[in-house]
């Protein structure tokens, strides 16, 4: 398989082989992973206790997003799920229950990289429970 796919996909990234994002698709899938983070996700909502910490360590964009769309939405920032929705009205009370702990996706260093090759595309997420 991985051999039909080189056939017809050129790689953009050196060093990174064609298929590997097809493979990619095809196990988040089969697992059922998006739907299984956000679960967990919502989960956290009501297992975690007041100064209760959620860190989560994504490895691609899909599921980064989610987790960044989730503790945005529940940290009472205003929200929009587009960019181009006009903004929310201020009537809109969003009740926060994270408070975001990392402004910034945390990266891995280049010598954590560089002893860990995997960690590459590895993106950390901190909230606290209110």
């Amino acid at each position: 398989m991985a051999n039909i796919i080189q056939s017809v996909k050129s790689s953009k990234k050196k060093g990174i082989d064609p298929s590997t994002k097809t493979f990619q698709a095809i196990r988040i899938y089969i697992n059922n992973e998006l739907e299984e983070l956000r679960k967990g996700l919502f989960t956290t909502k009501k297992i975690l206790i007041k100064g209760g910490r959620l860190v989560v360590i994504s490895f691609h964009s899909l599921e980064d997003r989610l987790v960044k769309n989730f503790l945005y939405e529940h940290s009472g920032k205003s929200y929009n799920k587009s960019r181009y929705l006009p903004p929310l009205t201020p009537n809109i009370k969003l009740v926060p229950i994270f408070k975001i702990l990392n402004k910034k996706v945390v990266r891995p260093s280049i010598e954590e990289i560089r002893s860990n090759f995997y960690s590459r595309s590895a993106k950390l997420r901190a909230a606290e429970k209110l």
